[in-house]
């Protein structure tokens, strides 16, 4: 009987720690190399390091990614990327924004 009780708690102590130590660490293992491996050229990155960039270039074969930090391009691991801070998509429905703003402008003034 104290055979099985301790077999149980064995077991039971096992499913409490995946539930909090395993499962969490892999769900985060696997939102980190789904941002890794949507990164596109045009993104806004910041690195492991805390260096803000945005990727020029990305090459698959070597696992690495170029950053344009103001006209300086410097080559760092895909792995080396800790967050996308703006996609492309993100930067070019800005920009659609700010030209519908500047249209808008110059339609007041004319009249």
């Amino acid at each position: 009987m104290e055979l099985l009780s301790t077999v149980i708690m064995f077991g039971l102590m096992f499913g409490i720690m995946y539930f909090v130590l395993i499962r969490p660490q892999k769900k985060q293992q696997e939102k980190v190399q789904d941002m890794l491996s949507n990164l596109k050229v045009g993104d806004s990155i910041v690195t492991i390091g805390g260096l803000h960039g945005i990727i020029d270039e990305i090459n698959d074969a070597k696992k690495t990614v170029v950053l344009d930090c103001e006209g300086i391009y410097l080559t760092f691991e895909r792995r080396a990327v800790a967050r996308v801070v703006a996609k492309v998509e993100d930067a070019t429905e800005t920009e659609d924004l700010d030209t519908d703003v500047s249209d808008v402008d110059e339609e007041t003034t004319e009249d």
